[in-house]
C-alpha cells in the first residue's frame, strides 16, 4: 500500500461516519450530557494509552483553557499525571492506573470517556466499570470492531479501522465534535 492508499482508507473511514445519522445523533448526546454535568458542577474525566492519552490530554485542556473563543473554564481531567501512574502501577498493577483515578476523582453526575483503539485495554476497562459503579455516564470512543468494550457503555463511537493511527485521527474529530457541540450549547453567544 502506498501513502496515498493509507490516506484514501482514511478517508473511506472518515466517510463512513460522517454518513451514519445515528453517530451524527450520538455527537449531539455526549455534547448534552456534558453541558448538563458541567452545568450541574460536575466534571468530565479521560483517559487512554499512549496516543489516545495524549488525545486525552488535548481534550481536557481544550475545555480548561479555550477552544475557540474566550469562555469561562470547564471542569475536565486527563487522568496521565505520571505520579499518579507510576504510583499505582507499582502498588496494584497497570490495569488498575485508571479505575484508581476515576475513583479519586469521579462522583455521580460526571461523565467518563474512555478511549481505546482496541476497545481491550484491561485498564480501560477497569475504569468504565468503577465509572459505572460510581453513577457515571459513560462513552468509550473505540475501533476496529469495539472489543470487549463494545455495548459496554452509555455511548460508543466505534471506528472499525485497522490500524490506531487512522482510529485515533478519526477519535479526535470526534472530540473536537463534542466540544464544539458543549460550547453551542453553554455559551451560544459564541457562535
Amino acid at each position: 500500500m502506498n501513502l496515498i492508499e493509507s490516506y484514501k482508507t482514511e478517508l473511506e473511514l472518515l466517510k463512513s461516519f460522517i454518513e451514519q445519522e445515528e453517530k451524527e445523533k450520538m455527537t449531539e448526546k455526549v455534547a448534552s450530557e456534558l453541558a448538563k454535568a458541567f452545568s450541574n458542577g460536575n466534571k468530565v474525566l479521560i483517559c487512554g494509552n499512549g496516543g489516545s492519552n495524549s488525545d486525552a490530554l488535548h481534550f481536557a485542556e481544550e475545555f480548561t483553557g479555550k477552544f475557540r473563543k474566550e469562555r469561562r473554564a470547564l471542569p475536565a481531567l486527563a487522568i496521565s499525571e505520571s505520579s499518579h501512574i507510576t504510583c499505582v502501577g507499582n502498588d496494584y498493577g497497570f490495569d488498575y492506573i485508571f479505575s484508581k483515578g476515576v475513583e479519586a476523582f469521579g462522583k455521580e453526575g460526571d461523565v467518563f470517556i474512555g478511549l481505546s483503539t482496541s476497545g481491550n485495554s484491561p485498564n480501560v476497562i477497569k475504569a468504565v466499570e468503577m465509572a459505572k459503579s460510581l453513577g457515571m455516564k459513560t462513552v468509550g470512543l473505540l475501533g476496529k470492531d469495539g472489543g470487549k468494550l463494545k455495548g459496554f457503555c452509555d455511548f460508543e463511537f466505534v471506528i472499525p479501522g485497522e490500524t490506531s493511527d487512522r482510529i485515533q485521527e478519526i477519535h479526535m474529530m470526534i472530540l473536537h465534535i463534542i466540544i464544539e457541540g458543549v460550547e453551542r450549547i453553554m455559551f451560544p453567544e459564541n457562535y
